[in-house]
């Protein structure tokens, strides 16, 4: 399975996360999405979980949850906005990947058994960070993370 991960679109969802996220079997949004069009479109493209973000405040914003989990397979994702705000012990309640957002830097790391991912943002550029997203792959093996750089 291929798991599709974005994040601080902030209303802005470029052609060419459109063209990464084609063909994928789940898509999880980390945040600061920046208008319900936005996840029309991408519910579009395959099954969405997505979490609000600080600039989520609109009220169409006010019924998505701060933090989701979602079986993808065989592994558990946890999704949160701003990693800081992490309430839970990942690897205690069987969650195999928290997604986040909030930085715009994407990043990847193993702590403790836990895959982290922040796909960055794929929205407007914050200072001379990328555009990017990720995806995950999933299969018998486990679980492995792809950032990808949309625009450098």
């Amino acid at each position: 399975m291929r798991v599709g991960l974005i994040s601080d679109t902030h209303g802005l969802l470029r052609p060419e996360a459109l063209d990464f996220l084609a063909g994928a079997d789940h898509i999880v949004h980390g945040g600061d999405i920046g208008g319900p069009e936005i996840l029309e479109r991408l519910a579009a493209i395959a099954p969405l979980t997505v979490v609000r973000g600080n600039n989520d405040t609109a009220p169409w914003a006010r019924a998505i949850p701060e933090a989701a989990r979602v079986d993808v397979g065989a592994v558990a994702l946890y999704a949160i906005h701003d990693l800081k705000r992490l309430v839970i012990d990942p690897r205690a309640t069987g969650v195999g990947v928290v997604v986040s957002g909030h930085s715009h830097h994407p990043a990847c790391s193993e702590r403790d058994g836990v895959l982290y991912v922040n796909p960055g943002s794929a929205g407007p550029r914050r200072f001379s960070l990328p555009i990017s997203a990720a995806e995950l792959f999933i299969d018998d093996a486990g679980v492995r993370a792809r950032l990808v750089t949309l625009i450098p």
